[in-house]
């Protein structure tokens, strides 16, 4: 056999073996699903979730299907905000997969796919009382030599729960129940306030905007005292973003002993009772709206100003019974800084009046009149002793007038 023949045939044995070592490489390690990236979970209808849960163990969330929304268990079922609710589902339907990793339970402590180590557990789920889980999403931790991070799809089926993937881009996902709650109360502008009446046992005062402008003023200034317009302009508006803390059905062990009234210029008025309790602040919070004139249908030649101003009058008696039906059953803890601004005193708001300072001197009976420095004393250029001033001279009571 010449040498040439020899040659070919060695590398032919140097290919084969090299393929026979990929083949087996290839075959003891997971591989890919799919040369692209795919959707974890897939096939889901989201009108067919009742439940979801998210967060681990005593943490976790509850948001469950009520009428055409959800609402947040934990919060006494309070309704959840729709749009929130939209983007968590969203997102879970929005992760795709870049790499198949493992099928083998062993391995998912490590890749931090647990449900007790995972960053995220998110459980879309089936109606009691046989609620199974219809998908969901452990997120796991980063990939040690890439920027991907190890996800495991959560389904009924046992054996496509095993499997844990790579996505490159996962999603942030709120963990408390607030991030699913409408926090803001009252949103009201600030140049639709017509005037704030704030009541406590200790009195009550009003706000009014000021003619011509947007300032607010105090009715009835007490005599002796002036208004301090900066803590006046904090009470004025403290309806302009009013938000929430925390929220519950209403407790009986609160007393509501202050009240803020909020009057706009369309004649809607919200009213909150305010109680404070262990350092804390909470309100019961309705909203009417006080023009009670007929809406009617005019002739056929009112202007476009006189039914926008109908339909304007319509909208906003609609949205004042939505308010108070939507919020009347329940409590809403303020923030303390918030607080300050609902609950000030008269007192708080008014200073002593600041007189001139001559009128003060003149009226003040205890008043020292200041001392007058002595007059210098004048020296006789030619002597070195100060000269005295001449003694008087007596009259002699027999001595003649002069000119006589």
């Amino acid at each position: 056999m010449s040498d040439k023949k020899l040659t070919i045939l060695g590398i032919a044995a140097v290919v084969a073996v090299l393929w026979a070592v990929i083949q087996a490489r290839v075959s003891n390690r997971p591989r890919s699903e799919a040369d692209r990236p795919v959707y974890l979970i897939q096939g889901l209808d989201p009108a067919d979730i009742d439940t979801i849960v998210m967060g681990k163990a005593e943490d976790a969330v509850t948001l469950k299907r009520d009428k055409n929304g959800f609402v947040v268990a934990s919060k006494d079922n309070y309704p959840a905000k729709t749009s929130e609710i939209n983007s968590l589902v969203s997102k879970c339907l929005e992760i795709k997969t870049s790499e198949f990793i493992t099928d083998n339970p062993a391995n998912h402590e490590d890749l931090e796919v647990t449900e007790e180590k995972a960053r995220n557990v998110i459980k879309l789920m089936t109606p009691e009382p046989n609620s199974t889980v219809l998908a969901g999403v452990v997120v796991g931790k980063t990939e040690e030599l890439g920027q991907g991070t190890y996800v495991r799809l959560l389904t009924s089926d046992p054996a496509l729960s095993n499997r844990v993937y790579v996505t490159p881009n996962v999603p942030w996902f709120g963990t408390g129940a607030t991030s699913y709650i409408e926090q803001e109360l009252i949103s009201a502008k600030r140049e639709d306030i017509e005037s704030v009446t704030v009541s406590s046992p200790n009195g009550q005062y009003v706000l009014k905007k000021a003619e011509g402008g947007d300032e607010a003023v105090l009715e009835n200034v007490p005599a002796g005292k002036t208004f301090k317009s900066s803590d006046g302009q904090s009470v004025f508006t403290a309806l302009t973003s009013l938000r929430f803390d925390d929220v519950r059905k209403k407790p009986a062990d609160l007393k509501f002993e202050k009240q803020y009234v909020c009057k706009l210029k369309d004649s809607t008025v919200y009213t909150l009772d305010i109680a404070q309790k262990d350092d804390k602040t909470y309100v019961t919070c309705k909203a009417e709206f006080t023009d009670t004139t007929p809406v009617v249908k005019g002739s056929d030649v009112e202007t476009p100003e006189e039914l926008k101003a109908k339909e304007a009058k319509l909208l906003a008696r609609d949205k004042a019974a939505k308010f108070t039906a939507d919020h009347q059953a329940w409590v809403f803890e303020i923030a303390g800084w918030t607080a300050k601004s609902l609950t000030k005193e008269l007192a708080d708001l008014v200073e002593d009046e600041k007189k001139p300072k001559q009128e003060d001197a003149a009226e003040d009976p205890n008043a020292v009149t200041p001392i007058q420095p002595a007059a210098p004393q004048t020296k006789d250029p030619n002597t070195a002793a100060p000269v005295q001033p001449a003694a008087p001279q007596t009259a002699d009571p027999n001595a003649a007038p002069s000119g006589s």
